[in-house]
């Protein structure tokens, strides 16, 4: 198949040969991407017309672009809600379980009580706490997306995930911060 024929439109999992849900095989991810790449490296057209080099470059852009959704989870689940229509509101939706918001609340105190100390063990502790919480939500995206096919009710999930990435980063900018 001459990729720079194909429908420029197709979705990622399209794109890199892939079922349309959130559980991917990640090697077959990387393994379709490689060959994109190999297929579509601005360099291969060098040499041909200025329409074909610009096409080259635009489906360079396309493949990298769905090579990063796909590859993180989150970003993953907001592509796969957005084909089904489904905006998952992460700015203006900020609405939380109540057992939600009290582990946040948790995170967040234990997150300045760290910082304050300057406890990189604290700190690694919380980390691994999240992280925890973060695979324990993809499974639940998992079963809510590719099993249950409910995809208005896999946005809340996205949204918790939202916060977790942030309180990740903050983590890891209070790492930063003891280490310097």
């Amino acid at each position: 198949m001459d990729i720079l024929t194909s429908d420029f439109q197709q979705d990622y999992f399209h794109l890199f040969n892939l079922p349309v849900r959130f559980l991917i095989d990640g090697d077959a991810l990387e393994r379709s991407y490689r060959a994109l790449q190999v297929h579509v490296h601005p360099d291969k057209f060098a040499h041909l017309p200025e329409s074909e080099r610009r096409l080259s470059m635009q489906w360079a852009t396309r493949v990298n672009e769905g090579y990063q959704t796909l590859r993180n989870p989150l970003n993953r689940a907001r592509y796969l809600l957005s084909l089904h229509g489904v905006d998952t509101q992460e700015e203006l939706n900020t609405s939380m379980p109540t057992d939600f918001l009290m582990q946040q609340m948790e995170w967040r105190e234990a997150l300045e009580e760290a910082k304050q100390a300057r406890d990189a063990d604290a700190l690694e502790a919380l980390e691994q706490r999240v992280q925890h919480e973060e695979h324990t939500l993809q499974r639940q995206l998992a079963a809510v997306i590719d099993e249950a096919r409910d995809y208005a009710g896999a946005s809340g999930i996205v949204r918790k995930l939202k916060f977790l990435e942030k309180l990740a980063e903050e983590i890891g900018s209070a790492f930063d911060e003891i280490d310097s």
